[in-house]
């Protein structure tokens, strides 16, 4: 039977830590139950002092301390008021292939990575500092680069292009028309070429990257109702409605006193 992992241990930092930039959002911090849900992006997770509980696709509950859930892949946690470390990567830094390689010892289950053991002590140092916000960009540098190093793989060209488009705040239409242009290919073979690089359908990549900006937009002081707007949603209850099928709970959970971080890193992490 599935038991619920045990209470958080005293003495954890003063509130959830967020770092976004142009290819990271990580956010380390407690949760309790996040419903089904899927991403926009590949995932690692990482339990911080133990193991969580993870459902896949509506299958039967893994206790495991760290996971890789690639984009799309329906999921289910319960971590019982833990902190956990959440870990997300755009494809331009190989995705699921980099996440992949910083779990240690993973078995194939129902589309997802799991296992006992991976990259979880440098997310628990991040976690217990609570001036983590000054060095935390440069920590997951060297965490994605291990990876990295590990698990290169040459993502195809045309949608690397489309990708920079993405990124790129100049420009006019991003819509699926201005993709297919880009790269000279008809709607349906680029649909197609984008889904297997990515993992996810094109329109869904665009509202993950929705998501994103509002997030940062939160998180760096702004009202939900005008972070929704300055992000391209038609009001608050539109990003609400997203934020819960991207996170399988509302904005509450994770948005409330945060620490932000997104700017260069200002030391070194420690080294444990």
């Amino acid at each position: 039977m599935y038991e619920r992992a045990a209470p958080a241990p005293p003495g954890a930092a003063p509130g959830p830590l967020w770092h976004l930039d142009r290819a990271r959002t990580c956010f380390i911090g407690p949760l309790t139950y996040n419903a089904p849900h899927q991403h926009g992006a590949p995932v690692f997770l990482a339990g911080l002092y133990g193991r969580f509980g993870l459902r896949l696709a509506g299958g039967g509950w893994h206790r495991v301390r760290t996971a890789m859930i690639p984009a799309g892949v329906v999921h289910e946690l319960d971590i019982g008021g833990e902190p956990i470390g959440v870990l997300y990567i755009e494809p331009t830094l190989e995705g699921a292939h980099t996440l992949a390689a910083l779990t240690t010892g993973a078995t194939e289950t129902e589309g997802a990575l799991v296992a006992e053991g991976g990259a979880f002590t440098l997310m628990r140092e991040l976690w217990e500092d609570a001036g983590s916000v000054a060095w935390a960009g440069e920590a997951l540098d060297a965490l994605i680069g291990f990876g990295a190093r590990r698990a290169r793989r040459p993502m195809d060209e045309r949608i690397a292009r489309v990708l920079a488009l993405l990124e790129d705040a100049a420009t006019p239409s991003r819509n699926v028309a201005a993709a297919c242009a880009l790269v000279g290919l008809s709607p349906h073979h680029f649909q197609h070429l984008f889904s297997r690089e990515v993992g996810v359908p094109y329109r869904r990549y665009r509202a993950w990257g929705r998501m994103r900006r509002a997030i940062a937009a939160v998180a760096s002081g702004r009202l939900l109702t005008q972070a929704a707007h300055e992000a391209g949603f038609c009001d608050q209850s539109h990003f609400n409605h997203d934020f819960r099928r991207t996170f399988g709970a509302p904005p509450s959970w994770s948005l409330q006193g945060v620490r932000m971080s997104g700017e260069p890193a200002r030391r070194k992490p420690p080294h444990g």
